[in-house]
């Protein structure tokens, strides 16, 4: 399957200093990406014209050969699918391998798979906490996760992750924890690549 995944898109803040929705500067992403053997289109975008500079990215994919949209998405939002209406403008297909799954069922097998990850975004208003930022989601987590009454894979909105290793990693990517700051409800845990390992 990874075979025939050619190219991950990566809309960034207008300064191009961070990843839009998890704030993971470009560096780490690069180095995910090269871990995986996958080329990344990146583009810095507002939330004003995010829409307009993805179906960009989306006919750049499109004039290298893609030509499916694959996201990790388990729910669609009730009113319409944004991914759906971008990949029919862009005249791509959309696949959705993970859609409709049970929720703890997709994350338990994610890490049986041995993929890490890490909490680097929390929704405060929404169950999660500030000390859950720089956990790795484990078995035990996703148990005490369910407990408080978050939905283990965060699909509504309640955490962010970054992956940091698994069997589709040549290596594993070092990261540095940068000081946590919060903005309202939201706290983040900013990641960087950490040069002093190699």
């Amino acid at each position: 399957m990874l075979s025939d995944i050619n190219l991950s898109l990566l809309l960034v803040e207008e300064e191009g200093i961070r990843s839009r929705s998890h704030g993971m500067p470009p560096e780490l992403i690069n180095a995910q990406a090269n871990s995986i053997g996958l080329p990344v289109f990146t583009a810095a975008s507002s939330w004003t014209d995010y829409e307009a500079v993805f179906m960009h990215l989306l006919e750049q994919a499109k004039s290298q050969g893609a030509e499916v949209l694959v996201t990790g998405d388990l729910d669609m939002p009730a009113h319409s699918c944004w991914h759906d209406k971008v990949t029919k403008n862009a005249r791509l297909k959309l696949a959705m391998p993970l859609w409709n799954m049970n929720h703890r069922e997709a994350v338990e097998e994610f890490i049986d798979l041995g993929f890490v990850t890490i909490i680097v975004t929390v929704n405060l208003s929404l169950g999660m906490r500030e000390n859950d930022l720089g956990r790795i989601l484990t078995h035990d987590y996703v148990q005490e996760l369910v407990t408080r009454g978050v939905d283990p894979c965060g699909e509504g909105g309640e955490f962010h992750t970054t992956v940091i290793d698994g069997p589709i990693f040549k290596h594993p990517i070092p990261v540095r924890k940068c000081e946590i700051h919060r903005d309202g409800q939201y706290a983040f845990l900013p990641l960087e690549l950490d040069q002093t390992v190699g």
